[in-house]
């Protein structure tokens, strides 16, 4: 059989497997690369634009679980959607190949392999690649996943992100839990000069004092008991990409001056090891907390602050940007009723009240979360006040009022807290209000709710 035109680039750090396939692989097909590192697969995407990738699942990252394997693979299919994954796996991981699949691999070959199932499944994958006619196409970054709206506060930190994503300027992002910290940093990364390289996602807060170093600056075999393997840190993994340290005011602080130490010197030293390894990161952190009382109080450093805080970016809660929680609800109902084969198109404006007299403590992902259960439970083509489930705890209640509230401020928050309370049914809203309908709507008409 000729030799196959597909370009198969195989990543795998055992390196007799690597010498195996670099001699069985040019059999038959023209053009084959092969590397150790994942570290350089963005790159290789960009420079060798392969049809194929046969990516092991296990690099010793994260020892025994194969997890490595699975984010690589998100990575390629974000920035080259038309890239064919064949997974490389050993006989306890074929449950998470399985799971790979789902997420978007082609196949996946077990070791010890058959070469003759090998070669047959790489030609199938890139098969399918001259089939959608989309071999050698440049490799693009990923699609936004951020939702702008048309809020002043957002459109300013619209402009800003423009502005700086071309720097390699650290960024803080703050803000409550699910207001979208996670998801602005990803927009920055996505169109900075560094977005062909990874992205790496660290939970700085869930780091035990035990795993911190291991987890951040990697490990070399024999650095402590169970240390079987070399480990390759998220510093190093980010290398040329962005790090992205969700949580940061939760590090302890005498864990602190290890993660200045690195961002300072831009290179970091292995757990067990004397040789410093230079990286090239850009760095955007992330908290929930009040840094600057952090700082003032003694629990955070000063330096460290400055040194993350070169350019800041505050995201408001949704209960602040009401207007947008509509197109947002909207937003999301078109997604899950695509993800779930449902026929949902919109809200009635009974539930759209409810949706907007809620105080939504948990924010965008609070809201998220609310559209995706009516979704998959609702049978109607328009969710109503019945299908969306709010705990009442988090409910505004027509008792709060806001220190200092005019008098037509102080009326407007009754009249939401009601409709929120009863559901959009106005019936009840005026009787509890103890006005009448016809005084309900001209209200309504006046607050535009």
């Amino acid at each position: 059989m000729a030799k196959s035109k597909a370009k198969i680039l195989v990543v795998d750090d055992n390196s007799g497997i690597r010498a195996a396939l670099k001699v069985l692989l040019p059999i038959h097909f023209l053009q084959v690369e092969l590397i150790a590192s994942p570290n350089e697969l963005m790159s290789k995407l960009v420079e060798f634009r392969p049809d194929v990738v046969l990516l092991d699942m296990n690099f010793h990252t994260d020892i025994n679980t194969g997890n490595e394997g699975l984010f690589w693979l998100s990575e390629i299919k974000k920035r080259s959607p038309e890239t064919q994954v064949v997974l490389f796996t050993a006989y306890a991981d074929i449950q998470l190949a399985v799971e790979g699949m789902k997420r978007g691999a082609f196949d996946f070959i077990v070791k010890p392999w058959d070469n003759e199932k090998l070669i047959e499944t790489l030609r199938s994958a890139f098969a399918g690649v001259e089939k959608s006619g989309k071999g050698g196409k440049a490799v693009s970054p990923a699609p936004s996943a951020m939702y702008w709206g048309e809020g002043r506060q957002i459109a300013a930190i619209r402009e800003r992100v423009t502005k700086i994503a071309a720097t390699d300027a650290s960024v803080l992002i703050t803000g409550e839990n699910g207001t979208g910290k996670d998801v602005l940093a990803n927009e920055i990364h996505r169109i900075s000069e560094r977005a062909l390289k990874p992205m790496v996602c660290v939970d700085a807060g869930a780091l035990t004092e035990t795993l911190f170093e291991s987890e951040l600056f990697g490990h070399v075999k024999g650095a402590f008991t169970d240390a079987h393997t070399d480990h390759t840190g998220k510093f190093e993994q980010a290398d040329g990409g962005t790090l992205f340290l969700d949580e940061i005011g939760n590090i302890p602080l005498h864990l602190q001056a290890k993660l200045l130490r690195a961002i300072q010197n831009k290179c970091i030293t292995r757990v067990g090891d004397t040789r410093s390894i230079p990286v090239d990161i850009r760095l955007i952190c992330a908290t929930n907390k009040d840094l600057e009382k952090i700082v003032s109080d003694g629990d955070f450093r000063e330096d460290l602050y400055y040194r993350i805080n070169t350019v800041r970016f505050h995201l408001p809660p949704l209960r602040e940007r009401t207007d947008e929680i509509e197109p947002l609800a909207e937003l999301f109902i078109r997604k899950f009723a695509e993800k779930y084969r449902r026929t949902t198109k919109g809200l009635t404006p009974q539930a759209l009240q409810l949706l907007k007299g809620h105080n939504w403590s948990g924010n965008i992902r609070e809201l998220q979360n609310c559209i995706e259960k009516a979704v998959i439970l609702s049978e109607n083509e328009l969710l109503g006040a019945a299908d969306i489930e709010i705990q009442p705890s988090k409910q505004k209640q027509s008792s709060t009022i806001s220190p200092g509230a005019t008098l037509e401020e102080t009326e407007e928050q009754a009249i939401r807290a009601a409709m929120a309370k009863f559901g959009g049914n106005l019936s009840m809203v005026a009787k509890s209000l103890e006005i009448s309908r016809p005084t309900l709507y001209a209200k309504l008409k006046k607050y535009n709710i």
